[in-house]
């Protein structure tokens, strides 16, 4: 079976923003022009088609990321022309910060994307973590500044906080024509014509003269991007240098190599809400966004021989492909996203998951429609796609050829700051909330879920409240779990400060065979890698915490020294001064003996998790709290109230600036001071304050925080 269209002309990629940029919006536009569905669906009525989850519809806001596959047609080719035709995979991501996640691991899959701003806001907190994300998976972006039509939009001021707090090389393509009630169009710099969108939810594009009044700026800009683009290449700089008039498709092609380069970032306007400008970032995305040909081929590991391989995008080259993404559907159960990097696969035949080393059947394979699916028989590299019933793959699990096993690099996901007590409400709430918890868990990378032996209760743990509200407001709908919840905690961490030595001995003799157990070991702050520094041989190193062997002459014996680290690891589970998780933690085992008899893995376990307890207690343990990055919105005239209540809370403030007639603070707070903030925020400001934050590092409690900590533990 053959590919059924060209590598060449399809684009994978995602729509990312703050809360409330307009990102669903942008999304519903893009379905409607490419003809997928024939009504947009707004936010505001709870209609759309990418938030389909009944609590996306309720709130307004996007949960989980959509995939979308649908065709387009730029504007500039003839309506009949179909051969030009592209396929999008577009993937609507949420804004929420507390959904950040689905943002991570989308962009990791993608190979462009589309940066959506509020022309009111500029950029925004999320704004700001999403494009880092988006650096750190090197991936080319356009950005489309939306809301032209409100009250107090800037095209100006929006592109110039692109320019500082983002990137200096994002470039005008675009200018609006008319802002808020008087906007209605675009400037296309390049081909200094105005567009406008007539018809039917401005299905028609208009292409006109620059009104008189705009084509002053309009020769400025574009002098400004025709200089910004071929500074990016040689030889258009030396024909632009000779005063040679560079074509239209010329330039194109040298803006589309300098965008996958990621040298410059383009920048359209217009309003989704009002049908204005969404068709031509289509076209951008088709003239200037990287086919899955156009990027460089992805890195793997060779399971068998440890080397770095590398896996192009063909059809030809064995079959790799990484899990990004699980879901429950209500209708099939269980998907898998997968994105393919090479080679395809056939549904009926057998997937080999090279994480677990394991086998499943790939029943079958479904594009989809957002919420609606269509069946596929073949997938080939370069494409997205979801696979139905696979019951052992999890996000960032690695499918590959079972001739030719490779390892992609994994998604890394921050740890979750909040939890809380849950508790079934019923005895036949138990049994199912052990199975929902599960699949939620699996889901998200970022819900744990842990239970406390000794008390006996399910704790469970997310990135913020609203997260852990709608997991369990999910798994009463979904599951139909009923169960009680406690208020949020903070997740501290405990760490030590200092180095400590401990040595201990587990001997216990009984009528037959004994234990004997010794180990001596070392402990000491770990510290972070250099660039490119190498992890020895003799280390094994994790996230939090690293164990170095340095056993010498077989005092303890090889087979016996695994068990020493799993003890000493399953000990910093529960810390020293008030039971948490340690991290940043760096243990040596440098001596100890053996019985010929009656050593044992258990007892060694057992050795190494008492000695790590007596070492921890001398080496200046101390507990950690998560630092939030607090951004509050607030009009000038409750300064001191805003001001008073962040440093009533031991914030920090660290920068005040302006957006449109409002203040904005920056401050770094404690999680635990922020509960209930955004309720004490509303009513201070009459309702005119808002507040976003986000995790930003953990440090050191005082010594007061300390006790109270502590204390609440007994």
């Amino acid at each position: 079976m053959q590919r059924d269209y060209p590598l060449e002309r399809v684009r994978n990629f995602g729509i990312i923003a703050h809360i409330d940029a307009g990102k669903t919006t942008t999304s519903e536009r893009i379905l409607y022009y490419t003809g997928m569905i024939h009504k947009i669906g707004e936010v505001h009525e709870g209609e759309t088609t990418t938030d389909w989850m009944e609590q996306e519809r309720e709130r307004g806001i996007t949960i989980t990321a959509a995939a979308i596959t649908c065709f387009w047609n730029p504007t500039y080719m003839p309506k009949t022309d179909v051969s030009k035709k592209v396929r999008f995979n577009v993937i609507d991501t949420p804004g929420h910060i507390d959904f950040t996640v689905e943002v991570k691991r989308s962009l990791r899959v993608l190979d462009g994307a589309v940066v959506v701003f509020d022309g009111v806001a500029g950029v925004e907190p999320q704004s700001e973590t999403n494009w880092r994300y988006a650096d750190e998976s090197n991936v080319p972006r356009l950005c489309f500044i939306n809301k032209m039509d409100r009250t107090g939009a800037s095209f100006e001021k929006s592109y110039a906080s692109i320019l500082e707090r983002l990137n200096k090389n994002a470039v005008r393509f675009q200018i609006p024509i008319g802002l808020e009630g008087e906007h209605n169009g675009v400037v296309d710099l390049l081909k200094m014509k105005a567009y406008y969108f007539e018809g039917e939810k401005g299905i028609n594009v208009i292409e006109k003269e620059i009104p008189e009044n705009l084509l002053a700026d309009a020769k400025k800009y574009r002098a400004e991007l025709i200089e910004k683009v071929v500074e990016t290449d040689d030889a258009a700089m030396q024909d632009f240098l000779d005063g040679k008039e560079i074509s239209i498709e010329d330039f194109k092609r040298v803006a589309r190599k300098a965008v996958i380069a990621n040298k410059i970032f383009p920048v359209f306007t217009g309003s989704a809400l009002k049908n204005v400008g969404v068709q031509l970032v289509l076209d951008a995305v088709v003239d200037y966004l990287p086919s899955p040909l156009d990027i460089p081929p992805v890195k793997a590991t060779d399971v068998n021989t440890g080397e770095v391989v590398v896996r192009h995008a063909s059809d030809e080259e064995p079959f790799t492909a990484l899990a990004f993404k699980l879901q429950n559907d209500p209708f099939v159960g269980q998907l898998t996203f997968f994105r393919v990097y090479s080679g395809s696969i056939e549904s009926g035949t057998y997937i080999y998951n090279s994480t677990t080393g394991k086998k499943e059947r790939l029943g079958r394979i479904v594009r989809l429609q957002a919420d609606k699916r269509e069946e596929v028989k073949k997938v080939f590299a370069g494409e997205i796609a979801a696979a139905v019933g696979l019951k052992d793959a999890l996000t960032s699990h690695t499918f590959s050829d079972e001739n030719h096993p490779v390892l992609l690099e994994v998604i890394k996901f921050v740890e979750p700051v909040v939890s809380l007590r849950i508790e079934p409400k019923t005895k036949a709430d138990q049994e199912k909330m052990g199975m929902a918890l599960r699949k939620l868990g699996n889901e998200d990378p970022t819900f744990k879920i842990s239970s406390n032996p000794e008390t006996g209760e399910t704790l469970i743990a997310g990135m913020g409240e609203l997260h852990l509200e709608i997991m369990v407001d999910r798994m009463k709908r979904e599951f139909g779990v009923e169960a009680n919840v406690g208020k949020p905690q903070v997740a501290y961490r405990e760490t030590i400060l200092g180095e400590a030595e401990a040595e201990h001995k587990y001997i216990k003799q009984t009528g037959g065979k004994g234990q004997y157990g010794h180990v001596k070991i070392t402990i000491r702050p770990m510290k972070p890698l250099e660039k490119d520094e190498k992890v020895p041989k003799n280390v094994s190193r994790y996230d939090d915490f690293e164990f170095i062997n340095s056993i010498k002459g077989g005092v303890i014996p090889l087979e016996f020294i695994p068990a020493v680290e799993k003890g000493v690891h399953e000990a910093t589970d529960r810390g020293i001064v008030a039971g948490y998780k340690m991290v940043n933690v760096s243990c040596e085992l440098t001596f100890g003996s053996y019985h010929d008899v009656d050593s044992s893995e258990i007892a060694y376990k057992i050795a190494a998790s008492q000695a790590f307890q007596e070492a921890a207690k001398r080496a200046k343990p101390v507990i950690l709290e998560p630092i939030m990055k607090v951004e509050v919105l607030f009009p000038d005239k409750y300064m001191g109230d805003v001001t008073g209540s962040i440093s009533s809370r031991r914030g920090q403030v660290e920068e005040m600036t302006e957006r449109g007639q409002a203040k904005v603070m920056k401050a770094k707070v404690p999680l635990s001071e922020m509960f209930g903030y955004t309720t004490q925020l509303r009513s201070m400001t009459s309702g005119q304050g808002s507040s976003t934050m986000e995790f930003d590092h953990y440090e050191v409690v005082p010594a007061n925080v300390e006790k109270t900590i502590v204390e609440s533990r007994k």
